[in-house]
């Protein structure tokens, strides 16, 4: 028979940090595209790191090439963490 425990959010293969600052006034300041693009996204983001990806790839030019790029990005964190939610196992 399976095990129908429910499982926690807690295993994963992506590393863990420590954020230093209040992560609310971090996210206060951001554009506003990246923050509705955050609000939106899958993943649990840190302000800093959605920041760096949205000015390396241009938002405040192109904020639609920018989300984009944050897509790419999640697309590949979900896909580099899947094994772990496999849940035909």
């Amino acid at each position: 028979m399976a095990d129908r425990r429910p499982r926690r959010n807690l295993v994963s293969r992506l590393k863990r940090r420590r954020r230093a600052g209040d992560p609310m006034q971090a996210y206060d300041a951001l554009p506003p595209g990246l923050r509705r693009w955050l609000a939106t996204a899958c993943l649990p983001w840190s302000p800093a790191s959605a920041l760096k990806i949205w000015n390396k790839a241009g938002g405040s030019r192109d904020p639609g090439a920018a989300a984009a790029r944050l897509d790419a990005a999640e697309q590949a964190m979900l896909r580099r963490d899947a094994g772990i939610w496999d849940l035909r196992r």
